[in-house]
């Protein structure tokens, strides 16, 4: 199967191509064929060219394209809006799954970390974005993401191992003594990978019911409450 992902949650992006077995086939029947960087800001004039460009590249037409993983959120709210609107018109074409997946999710699936894991990414204005998980996932276990500042993600991460891929971040928390393991920078790579898991797991979606993971309200949502 093939399968494209994408990440445009950050200032930059990037889409990656891997090959994987049917969702019955064994965890580690997967190929990752080609990663290509996104530069940030031109994210609509660039996405669907390149996706072309990169499927061009490798020798495939769209039509064989067997399922999506995407980054839903959080992160930059035109950002996500440009790779869900690609995607969701590209899925109803092709008539083809989507694996969406939390930025935050996917530091914890790469760092291999167990135990209690709080990932952890930069959200400007002296906040972070966090996602409190167990590992090995319980059953009935519902992981929590939300919003925090500074101050209360360093109070409330004491007792959680930390994982992020923003040095800054991570260069706070162990000066608060907090245990941190700093990741590598988070691609479409690593969004394919934790996707074809959750394609296997069957945690799929169709075009109309995919949605941005926000996590924070807009600056409009937020000035309209203020009455600005």
């Amino acid at each position: 199967m093939l399968l494209l992902a994408i990440d445009t949650s950050g200032k930059q992006g990037s889409i990656a191509l891997a090959r994987a077995g049917e969702p019955t086939a064994e965890e580690g029947d997967f190929e990752l064929i080609e990663i290509a960087p996104l530069v940030g800001g031109t994210f609509s004039a660039q996405l669907i060219p390149q996706v072309s460009e990169l499927l061009s590249r490798n020798g495939f037409m769209k039509t064989a394209i067997g399922a999506f993983a995407l980054v839903s959120g959080p992160g930059s709210f035109t950002g996500l809006r440009v790779g869900l609107a690609a995607v969701k018109a590209l899925a109803e074409v092709l008539d083809k799954p989507i694996a969406a997946v939390s930025l935050l999710e996917v530091c914890v699936f790469t760092s291999g970390a167990q135990g209690k894991i709080m990932a952890a990414l930069d959200a400007g204005r002296n906040e972070v974005y966090v996602g409190e998980y167990e590992v090995p996932v319980q059953a009935d276990a519902v992981p929590r993401e939300r919003v925090l500042t500074r101050n209360e993600f360093l109070s409330q991460a004491k007792g959680w191992t930390v994982v992020t891929p923003d040095s800054g971040l991570a260069e706070v928390a162990g000066a608060a003594g907090l245990s941190v393991s700093t990741l590598e920078p988070i691609s479409a790579a690593d969004v394919a990978r934790l996707g074809w898991r959750k394609i296997q797991s069957g945690k799929t979606v169709g075009p109309e019911q995919l949605e941005a993971n926000y996590i924070r309200r807009t600056d409009a949502e937020i000035l309209e409450k203020s009455g600005g």
